[in-house]
């Protein structure tokens, strides 16, 4: 029964074993078959072209992945750089501007260092330490005084033009009335002296910052861009300083005087440095205690 029962078995089970045969002996086939023309094997081509489309989806996400690094990285680099660019850019801002400050200050000193030449004075270099410029005032404070020399109404100048005078003193500080102040005034003359008979008192014009002059007869030629010295008869500048330069002239007759504005040399607003002449004008002839005309030995 038992040999009955195996050799049903046997039967039942052989399809199947020789399907399993064909198939190992088709995969045996398969694996081993080759194209023609390349040589390779067409398993490796069919498995290539079974797995090729998430080979490519794979690959699309892992270099989008990169990419997307490298820009975070790359932004991140270029946001460095930038900083460091506006620092160097700062930097070379602050080195420019401080180089075009000191070259302005050697100018200016410069400029003072020509006073004595320019007018045969001796002067005291000082500094601007302090600035009032209200509608009352218009005074500057300077780092030298008594004790350098300075006394009261001794002229204050720049290289370009006169500034004021002295008005205030201690050892160590001046106190300056600058030529716009409404109190301020000079002798002036347009042009050179003795070669120009417009001759007038200038005066500030307050928180104009220009100075005008007066009483020039309208018989004399005035025009814009003249330059305007002072005449030395105030007794405090001496002659030759020059004020300022013709901005404006209302043109007068025989009978009514120009009306002149003036812009000053000196820069006001922009002083740091200037100079005190150590000027001392020369004394005025004593008037006469006599009447003309009054013989002296009757008295």
């Amino acid at each position: 029964m038992a040999a009955i029962r195996t050799q049903k078995e046997i039967r039942q089970r052989a399809p199947i074993w020789l399907g399993v045969l064909l198939l190992t002996n088709l995969v045996i086939m398969a694996v081993d078959a080759r194209d023609s023309v390349t040589r390779q094997r067409l398993l490796r081509v069919w498995v290539q072209a079974l797995v090729s489309p998430a080979q490519s989806i794979t690959s699309g996400a892992s270099g989008a992945g990169t990419n997307f690094v490298k820009q975070i990285v790359n932004f991140r680099s270029t946001a460095l750089e930038n900083e460091t660019l506006k620092q160097e850019l700062s930097k070379a801002q602050i080195e420019l501007r401080n180089a075009q400050q000191a070259a302005g200050e050697n100018e200016r000193l410069k400029s003072l260092l020509n006073l004595k030449e320019q007018t045969g004075y001796d002067h005291v270099d000082a500094r601007v330490i302090a600035r009032d410029s209200s509608i009352w005032f218009n005074t500057i404070t300077i780092n030298r005084g008594s004790s350098s020399g300075i006394t009261l109404n001794m002229p204050v100048v720049t290289g370009t033009g006169i500034v004021g005078r002295v008005i205030a003193l201690s050892p160590w500080t001046a106190q300056v009335m600058m030529i716009t102040d409404e109190k301020a005034a000079a002798g002036a003359i347009v042009g050179q002296l003795g070669g120009s008979g417009a001759i007038g008192p200038v005066r500030g014009l307050g928180e104009r910052g220009l100075v005008e002059m007066r009483y020039v007869s309208g018989l004399e030629k005035v025009e814009v861009g003249d330059y305007i010295l002072t005449t030395g008869q105030d007794g405090i500048y001496p002659p030759g300083l020059t004020i300022g330069e013709v901005v404006q002239v209302s043109q007068g007759n025989a009978t009514q005087s120009h009306q002149i504005l003036i812009r000053p040399g000196a820069k006001l607003d922009q002083l740091e440095e200037v100079a005190v002449l150590l000027y001392h004008p020369p004394p005025r002839p004593a008037p006469e205690q006599t009447l003309p005309n009054v013989d002296k030995a009757k008295k």
